[in-house]
């Protein structure tokens, strides 16, 4: 379904009434897109590239392939309830103490 530009409340609901969010870039240095939709409840379905790769960390949460088809297929059978417990981990607190843990003393 195409629904145009979303923003908003509209956008929230659009994307926890899907049943796998697609992520079709293979550029994408992080991917907060992806975070949203596991916060939403909603696994992902992405290429094994490096954006993916920071967020979906384990095949609970969501599909990376190189064929999207069979990664969104495959990501139909995971738990709502785990991704949205897993995109709960990626607080402010939790992603400034990451920073700080690779932070390398100058000399």
């Amino acid at each position: 379904m195409f629904t145009g530009y979303q923003q908003g409340e509209n956008l929230a609901q659009l994307l926890s009434a899907a049943d796998v969010f697609v992520f079709p870039s293979r550029t994408d240095t992080f991917g907060l897109v992806a975070l949203e939709a596991l916060a939403s409840g909603v696994p992902v379905a992405a290429f094994p590239v490096p954006g993916p790769l920071v967020v979906i960390t384990d095949s609970q949460f969501g599909v990376l392939h190189t064929d999207l088809h069979t990664a969104a297929i495959e990501a139909l059978s995971l738990k709502a309830n785990d991704c949205r417990e897993f995109a709960g981990q990626f607080t402010w607190q939790n992603c400034t103490q990451q920073f700080v843990n690779n932070l390398v003393p100058m000399v």
